[in-house]
């Protein structure tokens, strides 16, 4: 699957996907499930990288993060997920507590936009992604942050759906077990991503637009 030579930065964004301390940071809740398979894919480091690069290279980085858990949310939902019971019982990303903010290197500058917070896990679902992609001429988005084979997987179907170029990046996600990671990215996305590519290869590319 062919990862275009260039990526243009006046039509390219990159979607960094709930990068909260529950998930990225020593002492988040989260962290321990993913501490073994972010690690072996250097996930923060590149993660760095990739946000270094599109802002060097004028490329825009737009936040999509996970709802905060507030008291009482999902309570009298009729259909609560499986991720969302789960979120109930451990208050992750719990708004107001440290685990709810977002990593320390992987905060918005000034500019650079927050969309609306995801209840499940799609990025676009009842938020303001798309038409703030539209607003900004965007038609190419790359996929980074968590979680490789839930938020970023149904991210990247729905911008499929809504006629967005989208890229998948290897090393800058990555999930709780192996066989998901596996399957987020040799099995289910090349059914609808057009591009699977690696940090390395995505600066490239990036950089690649002003030569």
């Amino acid at each position: 699957m062919p990862i275009p030579r260039t990526y243009d930065p006046r039509c390219t964004a990159v979607l960094l996907i709930d990068p909260f301390n529950d998930f990225l940071s020593e002492g988040g809740k989260i962290w321990p499930r993913l501490k073994p398979m972010a690690e072996q894919v250097d996930l923060l480091d590149h993660l760095r990288s990739v946000l270094g690069a599109a802002r060097e290279n004028g490329v825009r980085v737009i936040f999509v993060p996970h709802r905060r858990w507030e008291e009482g949310d999902y309570d009298t939902w009729a259909h609560p997920n499986p991720t969302q019971l789960g979120i109930m019982e451990r208050h992750t990303f719990a708004r107001g507590t440290w685990g709810g903010e977002f990593h320390q290197d992987l905060r918005p500058r000034p500019g650079e936009t927050v969309v609306a917070e995801h209840w499940a896990q799609s990025g676009f679902a009842n938020t303001d992604l798309d038409f703030q992609l539209k607003q900004h001429g965007i038609t190419h988005v790359v996929l980074v942050g968590l979680l490789a084979n839930t938020c970023v997987e149904s991210t990247g179907r729905f911008a499929m759906e809504l006629g967005y170029h989208v890229t998948l990046v290897r090393d800058a996600t990555a999930a709780f077990l192996p066989e998901m990671v596996h399957a987020a990215h040799e099995l289910n996305g090349p059914t609808y991503a057009h591009a699977i590519t690696t940090t390395g290869e995505l600066i490239a590319a990036f950089e690649g637009a002003h030569v």
